[in-house]
């Protein structure tokens, strides 16, 4: 009894063992004779049995490519999804009559790729669909760089069959602030010295030294900050003549132009002007114009959340005089100096980077003298002449960039809103240049008015 006991549970247990095997997807068809069914949706590289309500004596299916069909019973049908599209399989009775047409849509395995794309991207609103043969995603994502992410998972079910209609969520706007800041010191001094002696009426003279010697020494001296000696008995004159400067200059550039920019956009500013280029062509002379000044251009890209991708090109150019080209026809055309970088750059919204640090530094020592005479000691100073100049260039550009939104035309203030022209009792009895202001004093646009000059205006800073 008992034998027949354990017996009875072994073949229980493997009954349930063998019946642990997958369930297939079964659709039963609602035969009507010569209508067409609804269409049976196939994942692709799977199979669902299909079973009929009358017992069918042939099956056939247009394109066996797109899908492969079996018969596992005179009511079942076994139907294999090969490659994405759309087919008919013809169920046939006794003698050929027909049972029905069943459209077969092999579409991809989505629900796999539902269940990678939470994996992969959590949170996210993205709604997936079969359209066709392809995948279809909407919804919103957070932001550029998980849509690129979701794009690429979806074609890997799908190549060349993603239809994508995701949209962006959150800040997309970048204002970009730009510092540019640059020095140029220059330094030169220069000592000369000469003698000079003459006889007679002026017929036969006499010079040593590698200044120039004028007649007048008082004027050289005061031309040229030097300090002159002349003595003179008759036909007999005698001049020396001890020249020395020293110059020292600074010149100071700054600006600091506000850009903003929609995501993957390109934001230009040129602050300086275009300068004229005669350019020939076929005997004709035209004019062309080449950009001069601060120069700036970028392209931001938010990637996750406050990180911003940055692709900056900026320079500093000038005209140099010093340097140019003059044509055969009369034609001068000056030359540039121009400092330019070009860099690419990642931060997070209020972070600055300092993107150039550009340093020139020029030197040059000159010392000319009379040979021999120069290299007697003290007096040789006297037939010696030098000259020291050193030039030093120094640039730095620092980027901040900031997620920005735009605002109501009430919250704006520009800085002509706070200048109202004078009267004419004011301006001539009283000497004012402007009136009294007439800034907003109450609402969101008081509040901005009371920034300085160099404020951010029309956005809003997050």
């Amino acid at each position: 009894m008992e034998f027949r006991t354990l017996i009875k549970a072994c073949l229980l247990g493997a009954a349930f063992g063998f019946g642990a095997v997958p369930s297939v997807q079964a659709n039963t068809l609602k035969i009507m004779s010569g209508t067409t069914q609804a269409p049976l949706k196939v994942p692709l590289n799977r199979a669902v049995v299909v079973e009929s309500d009358v017992p069918f004596s042939e099956l056939s299916i247009a394109n066996p490519g797109i899908a492969d069909v079996q018969t596992l019973s005179d009511k079942s049908i076994y139907v294999l999804g090969k490659l994405p599209g759309r087919t008919t399989m013809t169920i046939l009775g006794e003698g050929g009559k027909l049972i029905s047409n069943v459209d077969v849509q092999v579409t991809p395995d989505i629900a796999e790729f539902k269940e990678r794309l939470k994996q992969i991207l959590p949170g996210e609103n993205i709604d997936v669909r079969t359209a066709n043969d392809g995948i279809v995603l909407s919804g919103t994502v957070s932001s550029a760089q998980k849509l690129d992410r979701a794009l690429d998972l979806a074609k890997r079910y799908a190549p060349d069959r993603v239809s994508n209609l995701l949209m962006v969520g959150g800040t997309q706007q970048v204002m970009l602030k730009v510092r540019f800041a640059e020095m140029q010191r220059s330094v030169s001094k220069s000592l000369d010295a000469a003698i000079g002696a003459s006889v007679g009426s002026g017929n036969v003279s006499i010079g040593l030294g590698n200044g120039s010697v004028s007649s007048s020494p008082a004027s050289s001296a005061a031309a040229g900050s030097g300090l002159g000696f002349q003595l003179f008995n008759g036909s007999f004159e005698f001049n020396a003549m001890l020249e020395a400067l020293e110059s020292k200059g600074v010149v100071r550039t700054l600006a600091e132009p506000n850009l903003t920019a929609l995501s993957g956009q390109t934001a230009d500013f040129l602050a300086g002007g275009e300068y004229p280029i005669p350019v020939m062509n076929n005997g004709d002379i035209s004019i062309q114009y080449k950009p001069f000044g601060v120069e700036m251009s970028f392209t931001p890209r938010v990637i996750d959340g406050d990180v911003i991708n940055l692709e900056i090109g900026a320079a500093v150019s000038s005209i140099d005089t010093a340097n140019g080209y003059t044509s055969g026809n009369g034609f001068n055309v000056s030359a540039f100096k121009k400092r330019s970088t070009s860099t690419t750059v990642e931060m997070r919204d209020g972070e600055s980077f300092a993107i150039a640090g550009l340093l020139q530094d020029d030197f040059n020592d000159l010392n000319g003298q009379v040979p021999w005479l120069g290299d007697v000691p003290i007096l040789g100073a006297l037939f010696r002449s030098a000259e020291f100049e050193r030039k030093q260039t120094e640039l730095v550009i620092i980027v901040t960039p900031h997620l920005v939104s735009p605002v109501r035309g009430q919250a704006l203030s520009l800085p002509t809103d706070r200048v109202k022209p004078p009267t004419e009792s004011q301006l001539f009895l009283y000497g004012k240049v402007q009136g009294k202001s007439r800034k907003p004093t109450k609402g969101p646009a008081a509040e901005v008015a009371k920034q300085d000059f160099s404020g951010s205006y029309g956005y809003v800073m997050e």
